[in-house]
């Protein structure tokens, strides 16, 4: 007779043999979800190292600007200040009569001498003076308009008077210069 045939070993053996290439499969699919996140982690650390160094590249520009401004800008307070001090003494100087001058010129000749000084220092930290003549233009920019009056022989908008010259300092305005503007009308 003959033996049956035993060949359940075979059988256990395929199963064996596909249950591993299982596990093999699900240990290749965790180590490629943990790459894919590991992957992610990785973009998002990058993409907030870009924007940490973009910060702070701003964060420098915005300071040396701050900087700038405050070395250009920082004394305007005293710089305004120091405006009337300027027209005192232009002041004084223009209505010393030559009698006076005679008599206080060692004095006028200081106050003149103190004045070339503060002017030196006014260019030195980048102040200047808008002096408008009278025939130019107004403009609302660097002018301050005291009053309008109707002169014959110009043109609305002239300046026929200038009350008080204006200041600058680096590309910002002090004070306007302060003038009279002829409303003559066009005709």
């Amino acid at each position: 007779m003959a033996e049956p045939r035993n060949d359940d070993f075979l059988d256990d053996i395929e199963i064996a043999e596909d249950e591993e290439f299982a596990e093999d499969m699900a240990e290749i699919d965790d180590e490629a979800l943990e790459l894919d996140q590991l992957r992610a982690e990785r973009d998002q650390l990058k993409d907030r190292f870009m924007r940490a160094l973009a910060d702070a590249e701003n964060a420098r520009k915005r300071s040396d600007k701050d900087r700038r401004e405050a070395e250009n800008y920082g004394g305007s307070k005293l710089a305004r200040d120091m405006l009337p001090v300027y027209d005192n003494m232009k002041r004084a100087l223009e209505t010393t009569s030559e009698e006076q001058r005679g008599v206080a010129g060692p004095l006028l000749e200081g106050i003149e001498l103190t004045m070339r000084e503060l002017l030196n220092v006014f260019k030195k930290h980048g102040i200047e003076i808008i002096a408008p003549e009278v025939g130019d233009r107004f403009d609302p920019q660097h002018h301050q308009a005291m009053f309008e009056a109707p002169v014959p022989g110009t043109k609305a908008g002239d300046i026929i008077q200038v009350a008080a010259e204006g200041f600058m300092l680096h590309d910002r305005l002090l004070r306007p210069a302060q003038v009279g503007v002829s409303s003559t009308p066009a005709g």
